[in-house]
């Protein structure tokens, strides 16, 4: 009887991973056919015409995401199926909307930022295939977090240095690559503050989440427990002031805050993170011009001055009118104006594709986002070690948190930041991480579901 038992566990455990990457095959020829049906529309909107070379580079991605599956197969086999599609589809509507975007302002070739984003795309792809092949314990990864902490401290001074960073808009957090392509390092250093955060936090623990006094029934921490979150808070601050970018700031302070939560389950924490927020948020308002500036163009982004003003409230106007020229259903890909916004295929992708796909089409892309995030928090906290676990919350939050970010900004909820969607904006930094995240979250599940659990 026992030996049955064993042999039919032993069935089960060969036949599951074979179930989840055939899942993942099905989902991934899905995905292939709204990327390649969303390239052919915009072409037959925009061109009443289709041109075969963008579908050919748009194919040789697909065999690339097929090789990433081929490589779950062989290394991962138990790894997450639905993560991966949903990631395909969405890198395939937003190429497919940049290069929409290109058609409008006639550009070609390594001028068109379609064309740029393919290639980024492609090097983010074996980028990740080669993390999930050579990553096999994701666990050796806390034992560098003062590595990770050091070297995203030098991503965020990279921009700094004279004759390599970059100011665009005002903002100084990219680099120059080769002198024909800019680079954000800040994307980077992301997953390597979650990497130093998850380390941190698995060994820090217990001091930050028993040692303390009670306040109006709420146990605060000791002032000298206070050290990281006040750390990360400056950290904040300096970005802010230095490379004056608002939203990379909100995203790691974020970041820290949530996980150091999950980490102690201690609700001082989300307090003082607040007040400190406030704090921050107060000062750079009174000493800060363009935070001002920004504040003005959210509040009265109507107002005939702001909208008229240099770095005023011109673009998110447009945006505003986009997404109400879509109404529910959208104008169709490539039968909309999405390129009357300044930076459309960017800051701006949401409203384009707002405009073209409609309410309809939005819920939508928020939907795919809501099962990403929802999958990698699940990955997260069914993770066997404090290490997986704040580690696969960390990742999947700073997608969440981007995405609230950013739609929030081109909706009037929040201020505008200039951070870029995931997977959809155009820029070769944002795809690397994010498809480096998307690596380490398969490399996690495949480790949760390894030990037994669903």
């Amino acid at each position: 009887m026992q030996l049955r038992d064993v042999t039919e566990a032993i069935k089960v455990r060969i036949r599951n991973p074979a179930k989840l990457r055939n899942l993942e095959l099905f989902l991934l020829l899905i995905a292939w056919a709204i990327g390649g049906a969303a390239m052919v529309l915009v072409q037959l909107g925009a061109l009443q015409r289709i041109d075969i070379f963008p579908l050919q580079l748009a194919a040789g991605l697909g065999i690339l995401t097929f090789a990433m599956h081929i490589a779950l197969r062989v290394v991962a086999r138990e790894a997450d199926a639905i993560i991966l599609p949903v990631a395909t589809v969405l890198n395939g509507l937003g190429i497919a909307m940049i290069y929409r975007i290109d058609i409008g302002e006639g550009l070609t070739g390594w001028d068109s930022a379609a064309m740029r984003q393919i290639v980024w795309t492609a090097l983010a792809l074996v980028t990740a295939i080669a993390a999930i092949v050579l990553i096999r314990n994701h666990r050796v990864l806390a034992r560098y977090r003062y590595v990770a902490m050091a070297v995203a401290l030098i991503l965020l001074v990279l921009p700094l240095i004279p004759g390599l960073g970059r100011t665009i808009n005002g903002a100084t957090v990219w680099i120059s690559v080769g002198g024909f392509a800019s680079f954000q390092p800040g994307e980077l250093a992301k997953i390597a503050l979650a990497i130093f955060f998850a380390g941190y936090l698995m060994t820090a623990r217990d001091s930050l989440s028993v040692v303390g006094r009670r306040f109006l029934g709420i146990r605060f921490p000791r002032l000298r427990d206070l050290g990281p979150i006040l750390l990360v808070w400056g950290m904040c601050m300096l970005v802010l002031v230095f490379q004056r970018d608002l939203g990379t700031a909100m995203l790691y302070f974020g970041l820290f805050l949530v996980m150091i939560y999950v980490a102690t389950g201690r609700r001082s924490w989300m307090f003082i993170g607040v007040g400190l927020v406030a704090v921050g948020g107060v000062a750079a308002y009174f000493s800060l011009g363009y935070v001002q500036r920004r504040i003005h163009a959210w509040v009265h982004a109507f107002d005939p001055e702001v909208f008229l003003a240099p770095g005023g409230s011109y673009q998110i106007v447009q945006g505003v009118f986009g997404m109400a020229h879509g109404e529910l259903l959208g104008t169709g890909l490539g039968l909309g104006r999405p390129g009357l916004t300044p930076y459309a295929n960017s800051d701006y992708i949401i409203p384009s594709l707002g405009e073209e796909l409609g309410l309809t089409g939005m819920f939508a892309i928020l939907g795919l986002y809501l099962v990403l995030v929802s999958r990698g928090l699940r990955i997260g906290f069914q993770g066997p070690d404090d290490f997986t676990k704040l580690l696969g919350v960390g990742l999947a939050f700073v997608i969440a948190l981007q995405v609230f970010i950013v739609v929030g900004g081109v909706t009037r909820l929040i201020p505008l930041t200039g951070l870029t969607t995931p997977f959809l904006a155009a820029g070769g930094s944002s795809l690397l991480a994010n498809w480096l995240i998307v690596a380490l979250l398969l490399r996690l599940s495949d480790s949760v579901r390894g030990r037994g659990i669903a």
